[in-house]
């Protein structure tokens, strides 16, 4: 596969986590509570990875290993756990922007672990991506937005952890096959999660049966897809690029809301969807020998 495929990728990795947060609003609008869906979306999306794995062709893999993968999924879960509790002091318009910090983040981590110092063009692909991001999430149409030190907090960790996710995903495990590795990945998420929300909805059978079908396609965009396609992609991009690439997220949560919760998208949300997508181009784009590749 070529290096633009790769990133196409972590592309739709990034664009099947901007599909959550519709799903999740639909979720609690049913009356499932965050314990359930969020408890839900970790089991299920682990389930699914692992009946994706029996498909596969199996390979050993250490005991080493295994529990490196395992530990890698712990940033997993722990973006999940963070970004729910952020949501619990601050817009959801807020809590995103404070999320999608990752996009500097991981290009800093890039340039601090592998000294992989930014290019001109990176560095104006991600002011574009923080740019976007604030016209995208709506901050700009509001008059006043309500900030809390808490909320603050559990964002910045949010990102943090998904950066790390990333930064694991493409450094660890890297002669796993994609589908195992996956599993493991999951497995960690749904692990860390549990221990902050404890799965007692697994014993209320009504409310078991209730909340699958929303745990079924929450876990597959949310959990077993993005470890899958992270996994395939990452270790070919690189923890930089791969999370200018991730941005997709945002603009598929605006087109989403609009086109399933019919919620209304100003002008300059969609403004902030381009330059996002514009960003993410810029960010893919390398000149070489006078002619642009992508």
């Amino acid at each position: 596969m070529k290096t633009w495929q790769y990133g196409l990728i972590v592309f739709l990795g990034g664009c099947s986590y901007g599909v959550l947060s519709t799903f999740v609003k639909l979720a609690y609008s049913a009356g499932f509570s965050v314990t359930e869906v969020t408890g839900g979306q970790y089991l299920f999306g682990a389930i699914l990875t692992w009946i994706l794995y029996l498909f596969t062709k199996k390979q050993k893999l250490r005991l080493k290993q295994a529990a490196k993968l395992l530990l890698s999924g712990i940033p997993f879960g722990l973006t999940g756990v963070f970004y729910y509790q952020a949501l619990q002091t601050l817009d959801a318009s807020l809590a995103i922007i404070f999320l999608f910090q990752f996009v500097w983040i991981g290009t800093l981590l890039d340039w601090i672990i592998f000294k992989k110092k930014p290019t001109k063009g990176k560095v104006i692909s991600i002011g574009m991506l923080i740019l976007g991001s604030v016209l995208g999430a709506g901050l700009v149409a509001k008059s006043e937005v309500a900030v809390s030190f808490e909320g603050t907090v559990w964002g910045l960790l949010s990102a943090l952890t998904f950066t790390t996710f990333i930064f694991l995903s493409g450094s660890v495990g890297k002669d796993t096959p994609p589908a195992l590795k996956s599993a493991l990945l999951s497995t960690g998420g749904l692990i860390t999660v549990l221990s902050f929300f404890p799965p007692t909805f697994l014993f209320d059978l009504p409310v078991l049966l209730g909340v699958a079908p929303y745990g079924l396609f929450l876990g597959l965009f949310g959990v077993a897809l993005p470890p899958l396609l992270f996994s395939i992609g990452m270790p070919k991009v690189g923890p930089g690029l791969g999370t200018i690439l991730t941005a997709s997220e945002l603009p598929v949560a605006v087109i989403m809301s609009s086109l399933i919760l019919s919620e209304l998208v100003s002008f300059t949300q969609w403004l902030g969807v381009v330059i996002i997508l514009a960003g993410i181009v810029v960010g893919n784009v390398k000149k070489r020998k006078g002619e642009l590749a992508v």
